[in-house]
């Protein structure tokens, strides 16, 4: 899907044709879209494609008629119909009249420019649209770390009433959203240290602080993924201790209820043996099935006492 945006007067319209100073944005744009527009403005298509593979690496590259650069944006995908997070790849190519942004999905941090909610931009301004895209980008980042934050600390108070299985594998889908985000985050800085030293992209004096601005917002992300994936990771191996402790002490209670247990059985079955009855110890008392029920009991009894005092339960 192809649209176009130009701004005129702080204000951003739609147009029906590429014009100059217009922003182009593809949204899983098709063969003939992409055939277009690399025809067109002489854009090696493997360019045009390279934000379409959801593997591709964040990088810039610098061309005689464009600038590509490549970095990982965050996104929601619905799984099971819960949230979860994940990264793919948001493609920006700078010719000399047009901005193009090459996507498999529509994103937040393009759709606050469409809707007009982006102070300063100005689609003629190229390069200060690709800084704000940028500072977007880590503001989402930051967003979504929060929220993963929120969400790990609900599930962590479900697990302290019931340790369930669900809870557990959604701590780790968690995990490995950080994960993601983390080396996004990262491979996204290396492109701004790059964009740094590159001339081409720098042309208006605010573009410096706009810039800095953005690699500090990136790093912010990047120490809030750090702390939140080593909090998660904690939290994953301590909830895993809890419950092979708990096995534990389960199996090592049930362990001296089989052996208490296993008193009286041994002794019954002693007294169910085909034997005469002449050997039978109170076989011919009246009571004596209650006195051998009685020794079955103090036997079983001094054990549990025996395995109270040793912590046994």
């Amino acid at each position: 899907m192809q649209k176009i945006y130009l701004t005129e007067n702080g204000i951003v319209k739609e147009c029906d044709s590429i014009v100059k100073n217009c922003w182009v944005a593809l949204t899983d744009p098709t063969n003939a879209e992409i055939t277009q527009i690399a025809q067109q403005f002489h854009i090696d298509i493997s360019d045009v494609r390279a934000s379409l593979d959801e593997e591709e690496r964040s990088r810039i590259e610098t061309e005689d008629d464009y600038t590509l650069i490549v970095v990982d944006i965050p996104i929601i995908e619905e799984r099971n119909g819960k949230d979860w997070y994940e990264t793919i790849p948001l493609g920006i190519i700078m010719t000399e009249d047009v901005i193009f942004t090459i996507c498999l999905e529509e994103t937040p941090v393009l759709s606050a420019f469409v809707k007009g909610r982006v102070r300063g931009f100005h689609t003629h301004m190229k390069t200060r649209f690709i800084l704000q895209i940028l500072y977007r980008n880590a503001s989402l980042y930051l967003q979504y770390l929060r929220n993963i934050d929120k969400k790990s600390e609900e599930i962590e108070r479900n697990l302290k009433k019931f340790t369930k299985n669900k809870e557990l594998l959604e701590l780790r889908e968690l995990e490995k959203s950080l994960v993601y985000f983390n080396t996004s985050l990262r491979a996204n800085e290396l492109v701004m240290e790059r964009l740094m030293r590159n001339e081409k992209i720098k042309k208006y004096p605010e573009d410096t602080d706009l810039l800095e601005d953005v690699i500090v917002e990136n790093k912010q992300a990047i120490e809030m993924a750090n702390i939140y994936s080593g909090i998660l990771s904690g939290t994953m191996n301590t909830f895993s201790s809890v419950i092979s402790n708990n096995l534990n002490i389960s199996m090592k209670l049930l362990a001296s209820i089989t052996i208490i247990m296993s008193i009286p059985t041994m002794i019954a079955s002693f007294y169910g043996m085909n034997l005469n009855v002449d050997g039978m110890p109170f076989a011919h008392s009246p009571y004596g099935f209650w006195i051998v029920i009685g020794i079955a009991a103090l036997l079983s009894g001094i054990v549990a006492i025996i395995f109270k005092r040793k912590n046994m339960f």
